[in-house]
């Protein structure tokens, strides 16, 4: 028994791997205690991890919603708002219900009336400003007020203040981390063979989880995407790894006792899981070279995940390994998993059949996922579940219909430009109104930036002419136009916003008194001026609001905003100086990198996963062959969306191509290394069916979890991102795992030649092992065999066997002068 064991440590691998298995099994306990203390820091620095909700915040900085909100940023407030819309109320509780909002001292602005956009079918909405930048949280305290104050009535409230968005996914993500948890220990109940191991792969999944999450906090700030979905798919990219080294511990424990058969079994599972993570690696990171920052984000998250899978593979498994090894023992139970032999016969008699048919349905599917409806935005898409959020804005949007506005910024300065260019822009039918410091009303019909001269601001605010020439002049003084104090002020006009909120400055550094009454109305106007100021005007750019008859998105939409940068530029000597924001501007943005991005996904993705497979089969057929069948499978998951006539996030395509080519191209290895192993002692229908029977567990593992995984987001998230990423993976791993067991077999056995004729692998001298007396045989051989053999065999003898079979067959083939197989009487040549 010890000479079997050291041989098979030998066939385990090379000395320095068997070093390094020996000294993590044994030294277990210390990688318990190393693991345990970095679970205790990631638990807490998961707590820490900062999350960027807007995914406008990823597109490129010289995108022109990047620049525009960087500008908006530092020239501009954006005070607190909200929507409300009370249901089912007359249109005179409607009126005390806004004088109700009006008398809150944080709210500095109610907009309603009698007209439709405001009271319609017995609902009225509201549109209210609060006294406080967006991020304030006094704005959430006065809306939860708010709230409360009419929580008698149907209301629905719309607004992007706060995180609410991000709430509402975490805990819809719990429930999805919850189900897929009960969905994998359903699965590994099903493929196991012993009970215990259960608890082992639990514990490895569970720990690679906490690592990797806890460890987003070195990053800084990653996406709400990647911080919902990266747990989810990693345990769907990273189960096989888990799984394959459970599977060597078996199989090297038939012979060897826990300890031993743990050491030659990871000896042996390093080299292979490092190589099936490759693959995957290779996927993710075409997602790296993505213009949209988002993909890079993932790419890192998800990378970083299936090095932490690999580390409690390789760390932490083997310990758990010695810990349940004699529960494992105790534990063991029949495979629920059936031979799926007729699988094997179906792809043999169908093998000059299908691969012409897949060949036609790839081709389709490549038209038809080109013309797949991608959006940009989320105003088109319509999830399975509605959060809250969503219910509210369709509410609205159903009763008042939708509302669209750009933030259109021009170089400041000239308040008779802006108002000529809006004037313009409202009599285009693609605008319905625009709003700007030069058409907003200040009092007694007058704008903002109305100038008036020094008798009708004394007309105005009721104030002697002397002193208004007084404060004219001031003005003038402080503005350095000397010219006006000597030429006299007759023909000299201010605008009404800046002559007011310099007035206020000279009260408040107390060179001019006034009554209480007008100080109270200088103190109304200065505040109303200021938060218009604020809101509009900055120290370099003008900022106006233009609302539009048309889609969030769109062709038309986004030609017009091509049309807005050249009718502005006609003011401001070129469209350059222009900036538009807002969900238009985004959206066309996306679109922009999109029709980059896609290309460069789909080529680098082909080409990491081609240069791995080129390495691992030394044959320039084989790779072709397997990325063919698993780019079929995008192509044809991407013709869904088209054929149904639903929209599909962009995003949903980009990084489900990337996981799909990079992961599921596993399914395609596994069979396909068989299939190549057995064809060398066997004849292609044998080699075929033992194949599929061989790989079949290991893809229903992997794949059902990535199917199961992937339903469950897209059926669980409200979040459109989030629900294309999970129905795309979802599908695409089902017809994926439907490809490579009845195209892919055909595939292989029609292009055997083509395989052999691009191999590149190099003969080296063949080496016999030699051993006498109790001599054990693992691994394909080939050579003489002399004595009594017991154990179970699949190989092809030439010469005498006498021996008894059970479980099994013996049968005589027949065999040419050539010493090639030939088939038995009755079958059909190869």
């Amino acid at each position: 028994m010890a000479e079997a064991k050291e041989e098979k440590k030998k066939d385990g691998g090379n000395s320095a791997m068997l070093k390094i298995a020996t000294f993590i099994v044994d030294r277990r306990n210390l990688f318990f205690l190393l693991i345990g203390i970095a679970l205790v820091f990631c638990g807490i620095a998961q707590k820490w991890v900062k999350v960027e909700n807007d995914l406008a915040a990823y597109l490129p900085d010289s995108a022109e919603t990047s620049r525009g909100l960087d500008l908006m940023n530092d020239q501009f407030i954006t005070y607190g708002s909200a929507k409300i819309m009370v249901a089912n109320i007359t249109y005179d509780e409607a009126c005390d219900i806004r004088e109700d909002l009006k008398e809150r001292s944080d709210v500095t602005m109610v907009s309603f009336g009698d007209d439709t956009g405001h009271y319609n079918n017995f609902s009225a909405l509201y549109e209210i400003t609060f006294a406080y930048p967006e991020t304030d949280e006094k704005c959430l305290k006065g809306l939860d007020e708010i709230k409360e104050m009419l929580s008698g009535y149907d209301i629905y409230v719309s607004t992007s203040m706060g995180d609410q968005a991000a709430e509402i996914i975490a805990q819809e993500m719990k429930v999805v981390s919850a189900l897929v948890v009960v969905v994998v220990l359903s699965v590994l109940i099903f493929t196991s063979s012993t009970y215990a191991e259960v608890p082992v792969l639990l514990l490895t999944f569970g720990a690679s989880a906490v690592l990797a999450s806890g460890t987003n906090f070195f990053l800084g700030t990653i996406s709400f995407v990647s911080d919902s979905v990266t747990i989810v798919l990693q345990l769907a990219l990273s189960v096989d790894y888990a799984i394959i080294f459970c599977n060597r511990y078996k199989e090297e424990h038939r012979a060897l006792d826990i300890r031993e058969a743990d050491i030659v079994a990871l000896s042996k599972a390093i080299p292979e899981i490092c190589s099936s993570s490759l693959t995957t690696v290779g996927g993710l990171i075409a997602m790296m070279f993505m213009q949209y920052g988002i993909g890079k984000d993932m790419a890192i998250c998800l990378i970083k995940a299936i090095f932490f899978s690999l580390l409690s593979v390789f760390l932490l498994m083997p310990g758990l390994i010695m810990v349940f090894g004699k529960a494992m023992d105790k534990t063991r139970h029949k495979s629920f998993i059936p031979r799926i032999s007729f699988v094997g016969r179906f792809d043999y008699l169908t093998r000059f059949i299908v691969p012409p048919v897949f060949v036609l349905l790839v081709v389709g599917a490549f038209f038809m996922s080109g013309k797949c409806p991608y959006v940009y935005g989320y105003s088109k898409i319509v999830t399975p579940v509605l959060n809250e959020n969503q219910i509210a804005e369709q509410r609205i949007s159903d009763a008042f219909g939708e509302s669209n506005f750009v933030a259109l910024m021009v170089p400041s300065g000239s308040y008779d430009k802006e108002a000529a260019l809006m004037k313009e822009l409202e009599s285009m039918p693609e605008v319905d109104r625009c709003q700007g410091l030069a058409n907003t009303e200040a009092m007694d019909g007058y704008m903002l930036t109305d100038s008036l001269s020094a008798r009708e601001f004394s007309e105005l605010f009721n104030v002697d002419y002397e002193v208004s020439e007084l404060l004219y002049m001031a003005y003038a003084i402080n503005d350095e136009n000397y010219a006006k104090i000597i030429n006299g002020f007759s023909g000299y006009k201010i605008p009404l916003i800046d002559i007011v909120m310099f007035l206020y400055e000279e009260v408040e550094e107390g060179y001019v008194t006034l009554d209480d009454d007008l100080l109270d109305t200088l103190r109304d106007a200065n505040a109303q001026m200021q938060m218009a100021r604020d809101q509009l005007q900055g120290e370099d750019y003008s900022r106006m609001l233009v609302y539009l008859n048309l889609p969030q998105e769109g062709d038309e939409t986004f030609a017009f905003l091509d049309e807005l940068h050249e009718i502005a530029g006609k003011y401001y000597d070129g469209p350059e100086k222009i900036l538009v924001a807002g969900e238009s501007t985004s959206q066309y943005d996306l679109m922009k990198t999109f029709a980059r991005d896609n290309t460069v996904v789909s080529v680098v993705s082909i080409l990491a996963v081609l240069a791995v497979l080129l390495f691992t089969f030394l044959s320039a057929g084989m790779p072709v062959l397997l990325i063919l069948v698993i780019q079929g499978a995008i192509w044809i998951n991407f013709s869904f969306p088209t054929i149904q006539h639903t929209y599909l996030f962009f995003m949903g395509y980009l990084i489900v191509s990337s996981i799909q080519m990079g992961a599921n191209i596993d399914y395609a290895i596994v069979i396909s290394g068989r299939y190549t192993e057995l064809r060398k002692i066997m004849g292609k229908k044998e080699a075929v069916i033992e194949t599929l029977n061989f790989a079949f567990p290991t893809i229903i593992t992997s794949g059902s979890m990535m199917v199961l995984s992937g339903v469950a987001i897209g059926r669980l998230s409200s979040d459109a991102t989030i629900c294309g990423i999970g129905q795309c993976l979802g599908r695409g791993t089902l017809i994926s795992i439907f490809l490579v067991m009845f195209v892919l077999p055909q595939i292989l056995m029609v292009g055997e030649k083509i395989i052999e004729r691009t191999s590149f692998e190099v003969s080296v001298p063949i080496k016999l092992d030699r051993g006498f007396g109790t001599v054990r045989v693992d691994g394909f051989v080939r050579g003489q065999i002399n004595g009594t053999v017991v154990g179970e065999m699949h190989a092809l003898v030439r010469g005498e066997v006498a021996a008894v079979v059970t479980m099994g067959g013996l049968r005589e083939e027949n065999e040419g002068e050539d010493g090639e197989n030939r088939p038995l009487l009755g079958e059909k040549e190869e």
